[in-house]
């Protein structure tokens, strides 16, 4: 079975993962080139599944791709980017010594 797809829908300034009727989100502002992750939100009935995690990846990779650097102000997203330093690369300097990767 494939996964569903994470899409970018820049209209609603999210990326957006849609599975079994629900749609877990991303929430960003962007200013390029600064990518703010503000939140990251999962249905109740879709938790326990690593979407946040997979979530993070994918935005990850993007912000990457697009020669974006990630200000992560959303607590999930901080903390992801904490057990995960060696994607520091793609984070604000401000936000490292904050985050201390």
């Amino acid at each position: 079975m494939t996964e569903p797809e994470i899409r970018d829908a820049p209209e609603r300034r999210r990326y957006e993962l849609s599975m079994l009727g629900d749609v877990a989100v991303v929430t960003y502002n962007l200013n390029p080139p600064n990518l703010m992750i503000t939140e990251t939100l999962v249905p109740e009935r879709l938790e326990g599944q690593g979407l946040a995690s997979r979530l993070a990846r994918h935005v990850i990779a993007d912000a990457k791709a697009r020669g974006l650097l990630i200000l992560p102000v959303c607590p999930y997203f901080s903390a992801y980017l904490q057990k995960h330093p060696e994607e520091a690369e793609v984070v604000h300097p401000t936000y490292r010594g904050i985050l201390g990767v």
